[in-house]
């Protein structure tokens, strides 16, 4: 009896440790406000691009440029046969010379007459006719200067030349291809100020514009980023890819090449929510939920949660959750249904 005794004396320091609250770490929930952020590949872009087409048809018999060649203002750089043209210019040429002579033969005439008439040597009726050959004459010659000035026009279109400093980004015809007026041959970027294009999911819209500003980093060089606003957005979804095109104005000393593969940070419109870092999630049954202390009992409930966002680190809640609920942080797998906690403020 005495042994039985002492037994049960030494088992009474393991039922009060036994006791003793589970230590786990808290947080007191605070409302704040956060911005979802989407990173969305995109590339650099030239602010003005134009297609480039002969204003006349024509057979293509030299090409000087390839697709990334940098060309100056006003380089040839497609040539037509212009053979066609050229005869124009001989014929309106000689129309020219032709109309000239001729003014010229009128003049004299009408000086002639109009000296005879002083001296009352013809009828007033020869003078007149001898005006208005003369008119006629100059008439011709007008029209002739500008069927000449039309013909070297038209001879002039046969050479495609650059509208502006910049980059060859595209090549729709060859050497020997027959093309009409107006059809796009070449595609130029102008040099100067630089776009970051993008083809942003339609989702991201749905609860209006993101901000302005997105910061812009190329992909070879995360570190290196730059703050673009939106200069443009496309009106319209595309159907084909279910996005939106957005171009972003780049800094002026921006000096990233065409087509420089980029990442851009949209922010979403500002919203509410609970931010817990990830040590703080649970499940109930498979949905996300968190434990809350209650401070005067200093047990522990799991409560379901929504979650509107995962991220890096973090997560936020948006329902579930009130400002000043104590959510278990650390030691959440430790915790227990009704058990004590000994809890500690972060």
């Amino acid at each position: 009896m005495v042994i039985g005794l002492a037994l049960a004396g030494c088992g009474e320091p393991k039922t009060q440790a036994a006791s003793s609250g589970q230590p786990v770490r808290v947080e007191a929930a605070t409302l704040g406000e956060y911005q979802p952020v989407a990173d969305i590949s995109g590339e650099v872009d030239a602010r003005i691009q134009t297609d480039l087409g002969f204003r006349v048809g024509g057979k293509i018999i030299s090409r000087n440029v390839d697709v990334g060649s940098h060309v100056h203002k006003g380089d040839v750089l497609m040539q037509l046969d212009n053979s066609e043209q050229l005869s124009d210019v001989a014929i309106a040429e000689a129309s020219l010379r032709s109309a000239q002579a001729d003014l010229k033969q009128k003049n004299l005439a009408f000086d002639r007459y109009q000296a005879l008439i002083s001296a009352h040597a013809i009828a007033q009726q020869v003078l007149d006719q001898a005006q208005q050959d003369l008119a006629t004459a100059q008439g011709s010659l007008q029209s002739a200067e500008a069927q000449l000035a039309t013909a070297r026009d038209a001879l002039s279109y046969t050479s495609l030349k650059a509208d502006s400093d910049g980059i060859i980004t595209a090549r729709n015809v060859e050497i020997g291809a027959v093309v009409t007026a107006a059809q796009a041959a070449l595609t130029i970027a102008h040099d100067g100020p630089r776009d970051a294009v993008f083809d942003v999911y339609e989702a991201f819209f749905l609860e209006g514009e993101p901000s302005k500003d997105v910061v812009v980093s190329s992909i070879s060089n995360p570190n290196r980023k730059v703050t673009a606003s939106i200069r443009e957005t496309a009106p319209v979804i595309d159907a084909k890819t279910g996005t939106i095109h957005v171009k972003l104005k780049l800094p002026d000393d921006t000096d990233w090449a065409l087509g420089t593969p980029v990442i851009g940070a949209f922010r979403a419109p500002a919203k509410t929510g609970i931010t817990l870092p990830w040590s703080a999630i649970s499940s109930d049954n498979g949905a996300p939920a968190v434990w809350v202390v209650d401070p005067n009992s200093k047990k522990a409930t799991l409560r379901p949660v929504k979650i509107a966002l995962y991220r890096l680190g973090d997560f936020i809640v948006s329902d579930g959750l009130k400002t000043g609920d104590l959510v278990v942080t650390d030691g959440v797998k430790l915790v227990r249904p009704d058990q004590v906690l000994d809890w500690k403020g972060r």
